[in-house]
């Protein structure tokens, strides 16, 4: 009896973890909504280990001449499998210094399971379609997710402190400076809106090489 009412008490004292919430908006210059963005939260201060989370195994499909997703997030230690849903051949290959890799696969068939351990974005390209493309970005993170087709993201369980937002897309110039904003959560009940206009370049899966296309 002592035993549970000691841990009556204990559940009844507990205070609830503080943790607030971040939502931001992104939209290029022209006012539309910018998706599969990735937005990142990183603590200023020295942040909390983060808890550990199960390894998962994401599917790149490959359908009418285009990887989908065009980008995958993923944490370190997740898994990564190309299909081939076309009725042509693909050649799937990346240079990254996350994960080098190549895998020539004939419609039906799938990649073996890469394991993505590295932190960093790796590009996906086929080297006989070159209008195709996809990005892995593989994030320790915990506060990290990706835009939706109405540009928001929304990240949640923040712990009270000080931040810096870091907003990454496929179609950010090379060579500008990472889009930042530093942010504030004050409390478990603080909310934060932030919003983004971004400058992108042209998509480049709107080029498309005819020479390969039924190969």
């Amino acid at each position: 009896m002592r035993s549970l009412l000691a841990v009556v008490l204990l559940l009844g004292f507990a205070r609830p973890v503080a943790a607030g919430e971040v939502t931001v908006h992104l939209s290029d210059t022209q006012g539309r909504a910018v998706h599969d963005a990735v937005v990142m939260l990183t603590a200023d201060a020295a942040p909390a280990s983060a808890p550990a989370t199960t390894p998962a195994t994401h599917v790149i499909d490959q359908r009418n001449e285009a990887f989908i997703p065009y980008v995958q997030l993923l944490r370190p230690g997740d898994g990564v499998v190309f299909r081939n849903s076309d009725t042509t051949r693909h050649h799937v290959y990346s240079f990254a210094a996350i994960k080098t890799f190549e895998f020539v696969l004939r419609p039906g068939e799938s990649s073996p399971e890469l394991r993505m351990d590295t932190s960093g974005i790796a590009a996906v390209g086929c080297n006989i379609h070159d209008h195709m493309i996809t990005y892995l970005f593989v994030s320790a993170v915990p506060a990290t997710a990706m835009s939706n087709d109405g540009g928001d993201v929304v990240l949640g369980r923040i712990a009270p402190g000080r931040y810096t937002a870091h907003v990454w897309h496929p179609q950010l110039h090379p060579g500008h400076p990472e889009p930042t904003q530093k942010v504030t959560v004050a409390g478990d009940s603080d909310v934060v809106h932030l919003a983004f206009t971004l400058s992108l370049m042209p998509d480049p899966r709107m080029s498309m090489d005819r020479e390969h296309l039924d190969y």
